[in-house]
């Protein structure tokens, strides 16, 4: 059976101010900053949420959940990418795989890396193997360098038979 592969690009940043939780991943990560945000503002799964529509080219977070809402203050974001996962479900992909850079200064990821990676996977529901997780800084350049803001990058993969042309 062949198959047809579509790619996906997503991206998010907030702001980093104190008496917020960082949620990175679905993981709660001690830190006296977290991001500012309408929902809990976990940048790696907002930026996969929109890798994942993009993918699929059906738009992007903003669309489904909008930050106007006040359903959505304070929301889990993997609520985000639990419907994203079943809106590309639903049209026949399956989820290839994900890689994420985040950006931040600090604190350190390394030692989250494993369960961010375990949490993406199970609210994908994939396999651990198919997700990547990196953690880069800004060398102390700009707005993340400094330690005002934090990012992240996504890109999702996602695949189907050639047998429909939606």
């Amino acid at each position: 059976m062949n198959q047809e592969f579509y790619s996906g690009i997503g991206y998010d940043s907030h702001r980093l101010v104190e008496g917020r939780t960082l949620v990175l991943g679905g993981v709660s990560i001690p830190f006296e900053k977290g991001p500012e945000g309408h929902s809990d503002g976990d940048i790696i799964f907002h930026a996969l949420t929109d890798a994942l529509l993009g993918a699929a080219a059906l738009g992007d977070i903003g669309q489904f959940f909008a930050d106007s809402d006040e359903r959505w203050k304070d929301a889990k974001s993997a609520i985000f990418l639990k419907h994203a996962v079943e809106e590309v479900r639903v049209r026949g992909y399956r989820i290839v795989n994900v890689d994420v850079t985040v950006v931040l200064e600090e604190p350190r990821l390394t030692p989250f890396r494993d369960r961010i990676r375990n949490s993406v996977a199970t609210v994908l529901e994939i396999a651990v193997r198919r997700v990547s997780i990196k953690a880069k800084t800004a060398e102390g350049h700009g707005a993340v360098g400094e330690g005002r803001s934090t990012e992240a990058y996504a890109v999702a993969m996602i695949a189907r038979s050639e047998s429909s042309d939606e």
